[in-house]
Order: structure tokens, then C-alpha cells, then sequence
């Protein structure tokens, strides 16, 4: 009755380190709807250098998912962190979606419909 919230269908869980630090806060949670990745933001976290930390946290965030791939596929993580990086290029070169909401709530490319193979 009492404890640990558990998760609604689909959500993913808060992270132990940050439900233990009082300090800690959500900055960014993307959901895949409607064929489209949907984007919640906490802008304004870090003043003038706002740009550079986004660039931190994203350059963090394709660190642990090439690790969480290596972890349960076996997947080499500087082959990831490659392939990642080079569809991040392409497609912020590609310029392929506009955000159609707030900041405060981005819509922004269509998901790939999964593969059958």
C-alpha cells in the first residue's frame, strides 16, 4: 500500500539516485506517440551556458544508451556511439522535422515504424 510508486503502464521508473538526492529534477522526458516522439522540457536550468549543458547531457545520455546496448545485445559501444553520432549529424543537417509545440512540450520527428526482420 505504502512505498515506492510503481511506474503507469509504458513510464519508465525514476532512477534510484534520483529519487535518494532531494535536489535532483526531471529535465527532459520524450514518449513515442501518435508516430511522432513527443518532448516534455525544463529549459532554463543553467543560465548562459544552457547550450553547452544540453550538449553535455545529450553527448551523456548516447553514452549510457550505447552502454544499456553493450549491456543487453553484446553491442561494441564505440560502434554505437558512432553510429549514433552519425545520425545525429544527419539528421540535424537534414533539418527533417520543426517543432510543432512549446518548448515546454516539443513534438519533433516521426518514430520508424519497427522492422519485421
Amino acid at each position: 500500500m505504502f512505498g515506492i510508486r510503481k511506474p503507469p503502464l509504458n513510464e519508465l521508473p525514476v532512477p534510484a539516485e534520483a529519487r535518494a538526492d532531494e535536489e535532483s529534477r526531471e529535465l527532459i522526458r520524450a514518449w513515442a506517440a501518435n508516430r511522432g516522439l513527443h518532448l516534455s522540457l525544463r529549459e532554463n536550468n543553467w543560465g548562459d551556458n544552457e547550450r553547452v549543458a544540453w550538449g553535455i547531457l545529450l553527448t551523456d545520455v548516447v553514452r549510457q544508451i550505447a552502454q544499456a546496448m553493450h549491456e543487453q545485445k553484446g553491442w561494441d559501444k564505440a560502434e554505437s556511439m558512432r553510429e549514433i553520432k552519425r545520425v545525429l549529424v544527419e539528421q540535424l543537417d537534414a533539418d527533417t522535422s520543426v517543432p510543432a509545440a512549446p518548448a515546454t512540450e516539443v513534438a519533433a520527428t516521426e518514430v520508424p515504424e519497427k522492422s519485421s526482420t
